[in-house]
């Protein structure tokens, strides 16, 4: 039997997928716009005989996960960007480490403190690591209520597969949105792949260890050999992207999470005029899907690039596109929200090559 359509919001929404999900600790610190969340879990983790900390600053928040994943544990925590970047030692321990985790973040208004509206201004933070070192972080972005339900399964299962953080990132309008979702069917925890490696206690094998300092050279260069050869095989197999409309498109419109579902109503609007457009949506942040968009973009030959930001995934997509299409962009920062009739004004300027809406970037 499927499971039960629920209207849920957001934030809500990732908490009981991270349950179902099989996650049994979770350590936050409050900050809007995605405190319902915590809040969520720290009822619902109880019922389910899991852990539930609000931790005393976002730091030590994300030092507990570290230790819950020490342990073996599905752990999580989540944040939105300020917290966020408190917590990125921590990321930068865990990934080190190699150690599972999910981190969340509902994406606000910035710099600094900002706002809590909408925002994608973390794009760089979240897809470049964040913190110090050679490392990289799978980063999902789902465009809706459904797709943060099924995405947060896929978080897991991505952490525990490849033994690194994993991060969702949404934004402050996905965070509090209602909307109807049907959520898979709940994990049996003791039925997920044991961690072999896991710390949990030594009686009758061998001790184990994981390491955090690597003071010999040598051995602090094979492990970011290792590293790397392991963020290969994330870019190899784990690219996630998709496309509407792009079958008899002459404008390519590429966007990701909210501004994606936007984007999606100004080409309708354009389709009903007679206008073709098609949408190209990354899921995977990184691994950003490079080849699909380049392969795409050369064939219908404009691009027009929509964010929340002053052109942070638009770095990503002239390094796929080059000089294949001709690529236009338009941006907002500081949670600005424009309507699918903004964007569709701004697409028609991409399709006259007027720049009189966005800009034109020069490859």
């Amino acid at each position: 039997m499927p499971s039960e359509k629920m209207l849920m919001r957001g934030s809500h929404v990732v908490g009981e997928a991270a349950v179902r999900a099989g996650c049994r600790f979770y350590a936050g610190y409050p900050i809007t716009p995605q405190n319902e969340l915590p809040e969520y879990l720290s009822a619902r983790m109880l019922e389910v005989g899991g852990t539930f900390i609000q931790g005393e600053s976002e730091i030590a928040s994300i030092n507990m996960v570290l230790g819950a994943a020490s342990a073996g544990m599905r752990a999580m925590t989540s944040s939105s960007s300020p917290g966020i970047a408190l917590k990125q030692e921590g990321i930068s321990y865990m990934a080190g480490q190699e150690l599972p985790g999910v981190i969340v973040n509902m994406m606000r208004g910035g710099p600094g403190l900002g706002n809590i509206a909408p925002s994608g201004a973390d794009y760089f933070q979240a897809t470049r690591g964040g913190g110090n070192g050679d490392y990289r972080t799978p980063v999902l972005a789902p465009a809706g209520c459904q797709e943060l339900a099924d995405i947060t399964f896929v978080a897991f299962d991505l952490a525990d597969k490849y033994r690194t953080p994993v991060m969702i990132l949404g934004d402050g309008l996905m965070g509090q949105v209602m909307e109807p979702v049907v959520f898979p069917d709940p994990l049996k925890v003791e039925s997920l792949p044991k961690k072999e490696w896991a710390l949990t206690g030594c009686k009758g094998r061998e001790p184990r260890a994981l390491f955090s300092m690597l003071l010999n050279v040598n051995a602090l260069y094979e492990h970011n050999l290792h590293l790397q050869e392991k963020y290969d095989e994330i870019t190899a197999e784990e690219q996630r992207w998709e496309t509407i409309m792009t079958d008899d498109a002459g404008l390519l419109v590429v966007a990701y999470g909210t501004p994606a579902r936007i984007a999606e109503s100004a080409i309708e609007e354009l389709r009903a005029e007679g206008i073709a457009a098609g949408l190209f949506r990354p899921i995977t942040l990184w691994p950003y899907p490079t080849i699909p968009l380049r392969n795409l973009a050369a064939k219908i030959g404009k691009v027009a690039v929509f964010e929340f930001s002053m052109g942070q995934m638009l770095e990503d997509v002239v390094l796929a596109v080059g000089d294949r299409a001709e690529i236009y962009f338009y941006g907002l920062p500081g949670g600005i929200v424009p309507t699918p009739s903004d964007i569709a004004l701004f697409l028609r300027s991409a399709l006259k090559g007027d720049g009189k809406v966005g800009r034109r970037i020069e490859t």
